[in-house]
């Protein structure tokens, strides 16, 4: 059983704080990621903008948190981390699994808690009623596994070689990618907020087509931003990726 009372206190980190800030943005990470990918976030978008990385069990301050392996625990306890940060407007932005769990985190919150992001943005996820079309690799044998890794090019060559640190990791990326292909679509009232959907123009995991599914999610406004590079153009394209963001944000802010 997950100790949410534990999640509580070290899920939502905030590397800078920024209290004078008029909206907190939620950071969720891909299948693997810790809260680090987000650090330096901050340098880049309006001071008006409290980034929040969340760090999810099994890595950084929740190291010694068993990785957590499907989705409805996974966000329920979020919600509940996310309970005390919640005292000023929000926005989510979540990558590959980030996405997903970003999207079932704000229904469970408009539900339980009649709590809405003013914005939720995608990146690199096809949209939850699309289903993943490749076969789960979650339970593989571990060489298979690596070498999916290697494929989904998430995962640096020097820490796929390292055999030390990848059975540590190995733990963290099975359980995610079973929060991920475990994951059910249950049609739900559909959200409020606006979505902006980030999408990388060579990514092999998530077409340009597939990303527009989105639109159907939102009653509010859609758009859809492409960039150069695979599935983690997040990293290859971080300036132009927090440009588009960072501007956004700025619309945002000003506007309210």
């Amino acid at each position: 059983m997950m100790n949410t009372t534990q999640i509580h206190k070290s899920c939502v980190t905030c590397p800078y704080p920024n209290p004078q800030a008029s909206v907190r943005l939620f950071c969720f990470p891909y299948a693997g990621g810790s809260s680090l990918i987000f650090r330096i976030w901050s340098n880049s978008l309006p001071q008006t903008v409290e980034v929040c990385p969340i760090e999810l069990p099994g890595r950084g301050t929740q190291m010694k948190l068993a990785p957590v392996s499907r989705i409805e625990p996974l966000v329920e306890a979020l919600a509940i981390a996310l309970q005390p940060h919640l005292d000023k407007p929000f926005a989510f932005f979540g990558h590959s699994m980030g996405g997903l769990v970003s999207f079932e985190l704000a229904h469970l919150l408009r539900r339980e808690y009649n709590i809405s992001p003013i914005h939720l943005f995608v990146s690199g996820r096809r949209p939850p009623q699309t289903p993943n079309p490749k076969p789960p690799i979650h339970a593989l044998p571990e060489p298979e596994f690596i070498e999916e890794l290697r494929r989904l090019n998430g995962t640096p060559k020097a820490v796929l070689e390292n055999a030390e640190l990848m059975q540590l990791l190995i733990p963290i990326l099975r359980a995610d990618f079973a929060v991920l292909e475990t994951y059910v679509y249950a049609p739900k009232p559909i959200l409020d907020c606006p979505i902006t959907a980030f999408g990388g123009l060579q990514d092999e995991e998530v077409s340009c087509d597939e990303l527009q599914g989105w639109r159907n999610q939102t009653n509010a406004a859609f758009s859809e931003q492409m960039f150069p590079g695979d599935h983690f153009f997040l990293h290859s394209e971080q300036s132009l990726l927090l440009q588009s963001l960072s501007q956004e944000l700025h619309r945002m802010t000003t506007n309210r």
